[in-house]
C-alpha cells in the first residue's frame, strides 16, 4: 500500500475535469449526476461546482449534505502497458453557497457553456464539497485519508 498525501490526491483531483456527485434524494434513493469542478480544487480536498438553484440535486443537499464524489484519472502513459487509472472517492459536506462575490473568484469561462450569463446567471449557485475522507486506487498503491 502506498502512502500519498492531501496535497498529492489534491493535484490529482485538480487533473480530473469531471467528477460523479451523489446525493440522498427526498425518498431516501441515491442519486449521480456529472459534474465539471472545473480543476478548482484546493489541497484540502475542497472542490467546487455551479448549478442552478432549483435543481433536485441543491434540494438533496439542502435536506442531507453528505455527498461522496468519485473521480476517474486518466492513465496516461500507464495505460499503455496495461495499467488501471487513478479513482478517488471522496465522502464529505456540501454547501450551497449563493454569494457572487464567491462565483466570480472560483469562475472559469467554460462554464458560460451551461451558464449563458456567467455570474449574473438567474439561479446560480456554487456547490462547495469538503472532503472528510479520501480513498484512492492508483495502479496498485490504494489507500484512505482523513481529511
Amino acid at each position: 500500500m502506498s502512502e500519498m498525501s492531501m496535497q498529492d490526491i489534491a493535484a490529482k483531483m485538480a487533473d480530473i475535469d469531471f467528477a460523479m456527485l451523489v446525493t440522498k434524494t427526498e425518498g431516501g434513493a441515491l442519486a449521480a449526476r456529472p459534474m465539471s469542478n472545473n480543476r478548482d480544487v484546493d489541497y484540502d480536498g475542497t472542490s467546487r461546482f455551479f448549478a442552478l438553484d432549483s435543481t433536485r440535486m441543491v434540494a438533496d443537499i439542502g435536506r442531507d449534505p453528505q455527498v461522496i464524489l468519485t473521480m476517474e484519472g486518466s492513465a496516461g502513459l500507464a495505460g499503455v502497458v496495461g495499467k488501471p487509472p487513478l479513482y478517488l472517492s471522496a465522502q464529505g459536506r456540501a454547501e450551497i453557497v449563493r454569494d457572487k462575490a464567491a462565483f466570480e473568484a472560483h469562475w472559469n469561462p467554460d462554464l458560460e457553456y451551461w451558464f449563458k450569463e456567467g455570474t449574473d446567471t438567474p439561479g446560480l449557485v456554487m456547490i462547495v464539497v469538503k472532503a472528510e475522507r479520501l480513498h484512492y486506487w492508483d495502479g496498485e498503491a490504494e489507500g484512505d485519508l482523513l481529511v
